[in-house]
């Protein structure tokens, strides 16, 4: 089945989702981040289709997440880099995957989040940039930013 697209839809969720919502994506983002850039181990790891894996992989250069760093010239053959965009992901990632460990994780988290500076397993935890508290979305409410549209409404 195919989806619609969100490409015009004003909302930064949508926009994101139009980058790395397509299935296998983040899959492969996450795989970049622990390190995989060629081709075949991204292909291996995952067992997804080769003509699957080089439209995304080619989604993911598009869009400036990945760079496609030649490494062979006969047949071409290139490594895939994050950019610093794509690195950026780590955070949406590292929530997915939280989310996932506390709710479908039956037996327990598959991967666990070592902090190299105390070695004790750690949790990513969203906090305010002004004050340095944490943030949790009770706390949070919503305004227009400069990007919001004319007379655009939100929920109360």
């Amino acid at each position: 089945m195919r989806r619609a697209s969100f490409a015009d839809m004003n909302c930064s969720i949508a926009q994101a989702l139009e980058v790395i919502g397509p299935w296998w994506t983040p899959l492969i983002i996450r795989d970049a981040l622990m390190g995989v850039t060629r081709f075949d181990h991204f292909q291996s790891r995952l067992g997804i289709a080769r003509n699957v894996l080089t439209q995304r992989l080619d989604h993911l250069v598009t869009h400036g997440v990945l760079e496609a760093v030649p490494y062979q010239d006969r047949p071409p053959r290139y490594d895939y880099r994050l950019t610093d965009k794509g690195r950026d992901l780590w955070t949406v990632l590292t929530a997915l995957r939280q989310w996932g460990d506390t709710w479908l994780a039956d037996e327990g988290p598959p991967v666990e989040a070592v902090h190299r500076t105390c070695e004790h397993t750690a949790r990513a935890l969203p906090v305010c940039s002004a004050c340095g508290r944490p943030l949790h979305g009770h706390d949070l409410s919503l305004r227009h930013g400069p990007g919001a549209p004319d007379g655009g409404v939100l929920p109360e």
